[in-house]
């Protein structure tokens, strides 16, 4: 049972290093006609209240559950699209200044079972 625990877990840490957005960029994120911003895959995005302008406060274990929006190197702002900085100096996109994350519960597009969570959650929309 302890090895069956400790291969569980194993595999599990592995799934969530090999499915982090962390390691790649993204493109710019996209408003649908209610104006709820999504990625590429049409998976909801949000923000998170800790944030301060332009500055990303969720990393480790937060940017396991809540995964931050990458940014390709080069990226440009554009309209109420801009960029926030991670501790490590890495860029993630954002909306009027507050950085953008996914969800790993959302797995299917259009979900948005984060919008609430601990009351410091939202779903992300284009205009403030």
């Amino acid at each position: 049972m302890t090895r069956h625990r400790y291969l569980h877990g194993l595999c599990m840490s592995l799934a969530l290093a090999l499915a982090s957005p962390l390691t790649h960029a993204q493109s710019a994120p996209s408003a649908d006609a209610q104006g709820i911003l999504h990625d590429a895959g049409g998976m909801t995005l949000y923000t998170y209240d800790s944030d301060t302008p332009g500055r990303s406060l969720c990393s480790g274990p937060c940017a396991k559950v809540w995964p931050p929006v990458m940014a390709a190197t080069g990226a440009v702002a554009h309209g109420p699209l801009d960029l926030a900085v991670r501790d490590d100096g890495s860029h993630q996109w954002a909306v009027h200044g507050h950085p953008l994350y996914g969800y790993v519960a959302d797995v299917n597009p259009g979900q948005a079972s984060g919008d609430g969570v601990n009351g410091r959650w939202h779903i992300a929309h284009l205009t403030p």
